[in-house]
């Protein structure tokens, strides 16, 4: 699906309540609805108690919501305006991080602001998005073909990719990357292109292996074969395999995961929740949760073809590509089909970064369909919504 440059005659800005009334609840309570699951697998994750998960995401979800709606109804124009300081402040977070950052499980990924701690790779997939939005708004079809034109959109990727594998995350530099392909995609780019760079990509692998640390090496051996490390490095793929095959086809009933209960998976509340899950509610229960996604990318990408402004269709639309791959690599993640890269699943896994940049970033989604009838120039000028 490829969104090109379009534009809506001026209309009337929307007063504060129509606003409100143009909000998408739909899409809100598909939101709120994956959210519950995620508070119900915490709640059994923690032996049936509220502590120490399930209270607290409840809490950063119902703030989180609270900041959804005041994302959605800012004038699309502003967003537009704000791309470039919030990827720049994003990307000085990623630098502090290098300076200063917290270290845990191994990877330096946190900045400890005293009040609460931040994950600036979560803050710069909002960052990148806005940047590409609005560096691809308003081209026309013949610049986007040119090569030179796919210079600058590459870099401001590269960049804090690059950052981000340092810390080292690489999960999340993959997923920077992939989503600038969508992105590039989106805005009209060619196919040949990125098979070019998908060739380029295979031709260096061999110096790219040369360049993974250790742990990192580990994790794609461990995906080929786990059962070489059964005890260690291979543990948690093959922990999470034994519990999604003892949930069978209804599962073992909620509270009833002996996996996740009796310890024997690993973060169960956060990267391997979708395990913790599937062992209590079985394949139907994980297929359910599948088709919720499903249903938020649909209706996320069919407010991203409403918006008659590109800048808010690929903003709209980016962000649904994100969250797609988010959900995709974590789900592959945890069945085996792809190297253990420690990404949470949206909306369930526990954690208050990755819900509260979530909560933004569709409220951003949101944004685009309040203001869908807005028009916003080529340097950000003021038109409807």
């Amino acid at each position: 699906m490829r969104f090109r440059s379009s534009f809506s005659s001026r209309r009337p800005e929307l007063g504060f309540l129509e606003k409100v009334v143009s909000i998408n609840w739909g899409l809100i309570v598909l939101i709120a609805m994956a959210a519950s699951i995620g508070f119900a697998t915490q709640y059994s994750a923690a032996g049936g108690s509220l502590e120490p998960w399930a209270g607290r995401q409840m809490v950063r979800f119902a703030i989180g919501l609270a900041v959804l709606l005041v994302v959605a109804l800012v004038p699309l124009r502003w967003w537009f305006k704000l791309a470039y300081p919030i990827y720049t402040a994003a990307f000085l977070l990623l630098i502090a991080v290098e300076i200063a950052g917290r270290i845990g499980m191994g990877a330096q990924r946190w900045l400890d602001l005293g009040v609460f701690q931040v994950q600036p790779s979560e803050l710069m997939k909002i960052g990148l998005i806005l940047v590409l939005a609005r560096y691809f708004h308003g081209m026309n079809q013949e610049n986007i073909g040119r090569v030179t034109y796919l210079i600058w959109p590459i870099v401001i990727a590269l960049a804090p990719a690059a950052l981000v594998v340092k810390q080292p995350d690489l999960g999340s530099a993959l997923i920077l990357l992939s989503v600038t392909g969508g992105m590039l995609f989106l805005a009209g780019v060619r196919l040949w292109k990125f098979g070019a760079v998908i060739a380029a990509g295979l031709a260096i692998l061999p110096v790219a292996w040369g360049h993974l640390r250790t742990y990192q090496k580990q994790r794609v051996l461990t995906f080929i074969n786990p059962e070489n490390d059964p005890l260690g490095s291979g543990y948690h793929i093959i922990q999470s395999k034994i519990a999604l095959g003892s949930g069978g086809i209804w599962g073992k009933g909620f509270l009833q995961g002996t996996q996740s209960h009796l310890q024997f998976l690993p973060e169960k509340q956060t990267d391997f929740i979708f395990t913790t899950f599937a062992e209590e509610f079985g394949m139907v229960g994980g297929m359910v949760l599948i088709a919720l996604y499903a249903a938020i990318l649909v209706y996320g990408m069919m407010i991203a073809l409403l918006s008659k402004s590109q800048f808010g269709r690929l903003m709209a639309a980016g962000i649904m590509v994100s969250f797609w791959v988010y959900a995709f690599v974590n789900m592959a993640m945890v069945m085996g089909m792809l190297p253990v890269v420690g990404e949470p699943l949206p909306f369930v896994s526990y954690g208050g970064t990755s819900l509260m940049t979530l909560l933004i970033s569709f409220g951003l989604v949101i944004n685009a369909y309040v203001h869908r009838d807005s028009f916003v120039g080529r340097y950000g000028d003021e038109g409807g919504g």
